[in-house]
């Protein structure tokens, strides 16, 4: 045929041009260019809107809203918004979610408890100053203390 990439048409090209593609959610809204910041949610069993921060990923029963159309949302008659604090800045993990989420991981990684009390053959030791190892996560104390 040629060379790679090429087809009996000539070369391949992207169907989407990549300067045409944003990485910033836009509003659903027709002809609404502007930024995404609230993401709409309908719960049809409850005849319930729910507004809230802009959700981690697109979902297609979901609806992205600018600042103005979720400002001006209304809901069909019967039905009810409910308007959840809109974040000001995307979330970041704290300290104690992260120690959290750690501790859970370890939790799960534990072997059951041996009714003797005895370690199992193999286990490693798991005293803080060795650097014990449970799954895949390891404690390491600093050198200084």
């Amino acid at each position: 045929m040629g060379e790679p990439g090429e087809s009996r048409r000539g070369p391949l090209k992207s169907a989407v041009p990549s300067n045409v593609v944003s990485p910033v959610r836009r509003c659903s809204r027709t002809a609404c260019g502007r930024p995404a910041v609230a993401t709409l949610t309908y719960v049809y069993a409850d005849s319930t809107a729910v507004l809230g921060p802009l959700a981690t990923y697109a979902e297609p029963h979901c609806y992205d809203l600018c600042a103005e159309h979720s400002e001006r949302l209304t809901a069909p008659r019967g039905w009810e918004v409910v308007r959840l604090a809109l974040d000001s800045g995307p979330a970041r993990p704290s300290g104690d979610d992260l120690e959290a989420l750690a501790n859970a991981v370890r939790e799960a990684a534990r072997p059951q408890e041996r009714a003797a009390g005895s370690p199992a053959p193999g286990d490693r030791d798991s005293r803080p100053m060795g650097g014990g190892r449970r799954g895949h996560l390891r404690v390491l104390r600093s050198p200084d203390s």
